[in-house]
């Protein structure tokens, strides 16, 4: 059966910068607080986005990432999250044609619209010009006949003539506009090094942030010809992803459905909603728990995960809850499968900045002013607790520290890099590594690790809480 007709829409924008965060964000607390279901994506690996997109809808943030899940995925997932809901607002990345580095349309805004049949509405940052905005505009509509430019919003318009110069100037484009947002201070998010600070780590402003964007958005957009546009659109044939499909479930054990532990809080905000439904699928209860603030893993954990987010932040307070950081060290040291990218990678290591994390692993991180950023591909090099040797999926890395050494005896992975060929660390169940790997392209990642703690027969640790 096909997934149906969701009513869509894509923000796309020229280049980064333009605004399409402001515009997507707003639009999708507009439509929620106007009594619409509303489900919210992300073009691309990002995480941030996502996050405050689910403050604005109450559902959660998903990614839609050619690269990294495949482009056949892309409308699957898109109906699995789109499930249900009046309108899915799709938020771009960079410019609309951009994807990734050398592979022509794949994970771009443009391919991902194509893909799910969605009219395009492109932000267009006005603040320097007039009369060009038609010819930036009629080159983006004409680029790509595939690609529906269906409408503009005008972003940064510094007056009510500097609108009506634009305006005029758009007739002649035969593309409608759709919206003309002031320039403002107001509602604007604090950025940081990787982007937008998360949302947890200032939900009350984040809140406010939010409702100053639905606000604005209703002022200057035209929300009824936008809702028409997104309607008017096509059905998809495919049908929705979904994870009890795609992941086999680990047989019934006397010990029941294990308790896999997932890190959360605003240290560990970086991870794919699918994930959770992955190992739930599998067999897991999955529990979370934030390592600011608990001193032990959730009660029986026999599995553990910790995502990526922001710990060179956090390195004192994670430091300084030495209980928690025992309770990982027992946990990997029973054997018990533990999978960690990127910020996890870093908790479990010896230090970081010079604090003590959990001295799982034999390497030391710090931050740097340096950039790491782009897709991988990656093979598994031997069995473990994550992955069979031989597996082959695609990542992404995205962080300004360095961790050394940069892989162990038994690396996590074999990876397409430039400066390096293998990485991250395997020792005992612990799986280890700077790369994002959505699992989605690759359930089994969490079925082995779901089996691998139904395997486990040692005690749990931590104790309850």
């Amino acid at each position: 059966m096909s997934g149906g007709t969701v009513p869509r829409l894509v923000i796309a924008a020229p280049s980064s910068g333009a605004g399409k965060t402001t515009v997507a964000t707003g639009l999708m607390a507009a439509f929620a607080e106007a009594g619409l279901a509303v489900s919210p994506h992300k073009v691309g690996p990002d995480y941030i986005d996502p996050g405050y997109h689910a403050l604005a809808t109450g559902r959660p943030g998903r990614n839609l990432d050619a690269f990294l899940c495949g482009t056949e995925r892309i409308a699957p997932l898109f109906l699995h999250g789109a499930a249900g809901a009046d309108l899915a607002v799709v938020e771009g990345v960079m410019g609309l044609f951009d994807g990734a580095s050398g592979r022509g349309e794949l994970s771009s805004t443009a391919q991902v619209a194509k893909v799910l049949r969605a009219p395009v509405v492109l932000v267009v940052d006005a603040s320097s010009q007039s009369r060009s905005v038609a010819a930036l505009v009629h080159g983006f509509a004409s680029w790509d006949p595939e690609v529906r430019l269906a409408g503009v919003i005008l972003n940064k318009v510094g007056s009510d003539r500097h609108e009506e110069l634009l305006r005029d100037a758009m007739e002649s484009s035969g593309v409608p506009v759709l919206g003309a947002l002031r320039r403002t201070e107001q509602a604007r998010t604090p950025s940081r090094h990787l982007g937008l600070v998360p949302v947890a780590e200032r939900r009350a402003e984040a809140v406010a942030s939010v409702r100053a964007l639905a606000e604005r958005v209703r002022a200057g957009c035209d929300l009824e010809a936008l809702l028409a546009l997104a309607r008017n659109v096509p059905e998809l044939p495919d049908r929705p992803w979904d994870p009890a499909e795609a992941v086999a479930a680990v047989p019934a054990t006397g010990a029941g459905r294990p308790v896999v532990a997932v890190a959360g809080g605003p240290a560990f905000t970086f991870s794919y909603a699918e994930h959770t439904e992955l190992l739930t699928a599998a067999g897991a209860e999955v529990v979370p728990f934030d390592p600011l603030r608990d001193e032990q893993l959730p009660s029986g954990t026999r599995g553990l995960v910790i995502g990526g987010g922001f710990p060179e932040v956090y390195a004192p307070e994670l430091s300084a809850n030495a209980p928690l950081r025992a309770a990982v060290a027992a946990l990997a040291a029973s054997g018990a499968p533990v999978s960690a990218e990127c910020a996890g990678l870093l908790y479990l290591s010896r230090s970081l900045d010079g604090r003590p994390m959990c001295g799982v692993l034999p390497a030391d991180g710090r931050m740097t002013e340096r950039l790491t950023l782009g897709y991988r591909e990656a093979v598994a090099l031997t069995d473990n607790a994550l992955a069979a040797a031989g597996t082959r999926v695609r990542g992404h890395e995205f962080h300004r520290t360095v961790l050394e050494p940069g892989a162990g005896a038994s690396p996590a992975w074999g990876v397409t890099h430039p400066r390096r060929g293998v990485e991250g660390f395997v020792s005992g169940g612990v799986h280890a590594s700077y790369l994002h790997v959505h699992w989605a392209a690759e359930p089994s990642l969490a079925g082995r690790l779901v089996a691998g703690a139904v395997r486990d027969a040692a005690p749990a640790a931590g104790g309850g809480r």
